[in-house]
């Protein structure tokens, strides 16, 4: 979800004000990506990296991660939306790792489609982490299948589809090894400003690929 600073900065306003911007955006995208029946919606909210950011607005993002989760939990029995996290809660609070763990135990009953939300997350930290897990496990033998399976998503089938707003050409660390056969999707459209009519034009993309999974054929 790239592009809240530089959309803020467009209208004069804090950084701050381009995440509440990018969050409102999320909303919308989940609940409409729920209304078209995709079952697994998986976005990048906070990298391992997000850390390196001004205290401010790392204070600021975990303000409105609080807000979102407290949003999420009062609207799950409207929203019927699973929601799953992806990535080290420890160095969080105490109050925002409790919440989140909340809304993961309480929406577990859902089973009409499922977000996926990274927070503390970063593609080579998750396969070094899956490398740690299959060792202390006494490394038994191993299969890509078997190796995929020690991914925070593990349990899901990997995405079709990557959407990369924000007018930057690359992957920036996100699922560096489930993305090995999905279709990458890139516009210049800011985050804050990828609503519904977006999200339709990249899926319109997605069904004019023609995905061979490596096979030249």
């Amino acid at each position: 979800m790239d592009g809240n600073g530089r959309w803020a900065k467009k209208r004069g306003l804090p950084r701050t004000a381009g995440h509440s911007a990018g969050a409102d955006a999320f909303r919308k995208i989940a609940r409409y990506s729920h209304k078209l029946g995709v079952q697994y919606l998986t976005v990048y909210a906070f990298s391992t990296e997000n850390w390196k950011r001004p205290a401010d607005e790392v204070a600021g993002i975990m303000a409105l991660l609080e807000k979102y989760l407290l949003q999420a939990l009062r609207d799950l029995e409207k929203e019927k939306i699973r929601i799953c996290i992806f990535g080290d809660l420890a160095p969080f609070t105490p109050r925002l790792q409790t919440l989140c763990r909340e809304c993961m135990e309480r929406s577990s009953i859902y089973t009409g489609g499922q977000v996926n939300i990274c927070l503390n997350y970063g593609g080579r930290d998750e396969i070094v982490r899956a490398a740690q897990k299959w060792a202390a496990e006494g490394c038994p033998a191993l299969s890509e299948e078997r190796f995929g399976s020690y991914m925070w998503g593990g349990s899901i089938p990997d995405p079709d589809l990557l959407i990369r707003p924000g007018g930057e050409m690359r992957i920036s660390n996100f699922l560096l090894w489930e993305c090995a056969y999905s279709e990458f999707y890139f516009t210049d459209v800011l985050w804050p400003d990828f609503d519904e009519a977006e999200l339709d034009k990249a899926i319109e993309a997605f069904r004019h690929r023609q995905r061979r999974y490596g096979d030249v054929g």
